[in-house]
């Protein structure tokens, strides 16, 4: 199913996010020189003293690092250079690992070695300019951006870290200057206004903060970071009132976010207020996470890792970077380095909350489900109506097939949010389908209609409801219609394409059945379903051989093992015409 929403637990989506274009995205894999990724596993590490061939640490290290096991490649690596140290290949992949896994002091003596032999060597030069900003050597840290400065990505982010260099060495004005100085589309300028508030606020300069960090809010409302800078600002100059107002009108818009809340609280009870950024470290840190998130979602996960280390290396508490690393360990199938970063999100951070729902999230990744229930339960033990929690174990139970339970995560939720809105849809769907699944049709059906009232032409809840009515033989000419306006919506999404095609067939309209199927197939080729539902297809049309080789297809693709005894009977005694051709598929994977 499609995963919980967990509202935005790294409260940093500014107009940053706008950084990553699909052109510069695709920029990506020639800029950094890293392997493409499949899935993941740990592999094994060397000990330190050991010393192999270049070919064999150079083929074992290439693997861990297409597995991201970036510790292992590193160890692989360096084991290889050790009998090789002069090897610019080895070095720069070692570096690369390092760096990649957070061992900063050992990445940093690469980097050094690098640029010896490659003064130009970009990554290297960005690693040690962040390097000397941290240890506020200014001067030193410019000298390596004004080289790491060149090419996609980097000529986005290092203007920005080299204006903060300034802003540290107490020159905000040439900071500023060299932030405006930035050259973009129209959605430039508030990422220019964010970070001159953030800095002439930091210098103490409120007149210009309020002025800077006010255009940065007129410009992206609904970016926390913005709104949390400005309210910060405004309550630093004694417009305590106004900062609340500012905070109010975010809220009517995105509740329930804890910087946010946490901020009001401190409005309110009268508590001092900080500067958003307390140095110009952690100013040049949040420019690092705010591209870091961007860029994993346009692809980019690999200078994703890279820039959210080098934020921690900077600002080791930042609280976002240490959630947002890992969710992006989350997402490339790591939960074990996942669990060990919320772990270590600071419990004075608003967001600690947030961690500890993604940690139950992480849990259940590592197939420790029944932790993951018993942590997610311990925060519904202090917080009943914690909505994020609910969410997170109703999309637990539901992943794990236990759909009664899931249910009343969802029915709780509901009852949690009073009024339901747009927004809300989701929690009617997933409770549908848990109804669906635990045979309450009528439920299911009232459930998916609430959501599509909520949000008309919904793809996933058009999915889910038309191919439903048409399963069971009623509603069929809109429940086709449903299925065909979420193909149009979604004309690239395989699970739905799937329901199209399987609609046909319930229908008994094979050969559009096999046109439809094919082209699912073509979208998810290795979706056992899918395939199987292609080979039941082609056997209905007459192609039998053809039929038997996509039930072979499916049967290999790893399915379900109910599904798998039932495509060994069609695979020995075919498609018998009295019995119900494959389960029907339960749609709204794509969702």
């Amino acid at each position: 199913m499609p995963a919980a929403p967990t509202g935005d637990p790294s409260a940093v989506r500014s107009t940053l996010s706008r950084l990553v274009s699909v052109a510069a995205a695709a920029a990506i894999a020639g800029a950094i020189a890293l392997p493409a990724h499949a899935e993941t596993r740990p592999t094994a590490k060397l000990p330190s003293n050991t010393i192999v061939s270049m070919t064999g640490g150079f083929l074992a290290g290439r693997l861990a690092a297409s597995l991201r096991d970036n510790e292992a490649a590193a160890s692989f690596y360096g084991a290889a250079l050790r009998g090789n140290p002069s090897n610019l290949d080895l070095l720069d992949r070692t570096f690369l690992a390092l760096l990649s896994a957070g061992e900063m002091d050992q990445a940093m003596r690469f980097a050094d070695r690098l640029v010896q032999v490659d003064k130009a060597h970009r990554i290297s030069r960005l690693a040690l300019g962040v390097r000397s900003l941290r240890a506020r050597q200014y001067a030193t840290a410019r000298t390596n951006f004004d080289v790491a400065a060149r090419g996609p990505v980097l000529d986005l982010i290092v203007p920005m870290l080299n204006a903060w260099s300034y802003a540290g060495a107490g020159d905000t004005a040439r900071g500023v200057e060299l932030a405006d100085k930035m050259k973009g589309e129209d959605w430039y300028q508030s990422f220019k206004d964010f970070s001159a508030g953030l800095m002439w606020d930091l210098a103490g300069n409120e007149e210009e903060a309020i002025k800077r960090l006010k255009a940065a809010a007129d410009k992206d409302a609904t970016a926390v970071r913005i709104t949390e800078a400005y309210a910060r600002a405004l309550a630093r100059a004694d417009k305590r009132d106004e900062a609340l107002a500012v905070l109010a009108a975010y809220e009517t818009k995105l509740p329930r976010h804890p910087i946010v809340r946490a901020l009001r609280e401190d409005l309110e009870a009268k508590r001092p207020i900080a500067p958003t950024v307390r140095n110009a470290q952690a100013g040049a840190a949040d420019i690092l996470i705010g591209l870091a998130g961007p860029l994993a979602k346009q692809g980019g996960a690999d200078y994703s890792l890279i820039f959210y280390q080098l934020a921690l290396y900077l600002d080791p508490d930042n609280a976002p970077a240490v959630i947002g690393l890992g969710e992006l360990y989350q997402d490339l199938k790591q939960p074990e380095q996942a669990v060990e970063m919320f772990e270590k999100t600071p419990a004075s951070s608003p967001l600690k909350r947030n961690a500890e729902i993604e940690l139950g999230s992480a849990l259940d990744q590592l197939d420790r489900t029944d932790d993951a229930i018993a942590h997610i339960k311990g925060i519904l033990a202090k917080e009943p109506k914690d909505l994020d929690a609910l969410v997170t174990l109703g999309g637990i139970y539901q992943s794990r097939k236990r759909f009664d339970e899931a249910g009343q995560a969802f029915g709780q939720a509901i009852d949690v949010i009073g009024e339901p809105t747009r927004a809300n849809w989701s929690l009617f769907y997933y409770r549908g389908i848990a109804f669906e699944r635990t045979k309450q049709w009528a439920k299911a059906e009232a459930d998916f209609k609430k959501a599509l009232e909520l949000f008309p032409d919904q793809p996933s809840v058009l999915n889910y409801l038309g191919y439903s009515w048409i399963d069971q033989g009623i509603n069929l000419d809109q429940g086709m219609a449903m299925i065909r306006k979420a193909v149009e919506q979604r004309p690239d999404d395989g699970y739905i394409v799937d329901s199209l095609g399987w609609a046909h067939f319930r229908l008994g309209q094979y050969d559009e059945a096999v046109n439809q199927l094919e082209r699912a197939v073509t979208l998810k080729p290795s979706d056992p379903t899918i395939n199987d539902h292609l080979g039941d297809a082609y056997w209905k049309a007459g192609r039998k051989l053809e039929a038997t080789f996509q039930w072979k297809h499916a049967r290999d693709a790893k399915p379900e093992p109910d599904d798998l005894a039932r495509i060994n009977d069609k695979l020995k005694s075919g498609l018998k015409d009295e019995a119900k051709a494959a389960e029907a598929p339960k749609p709204g994977n794509g969702g």
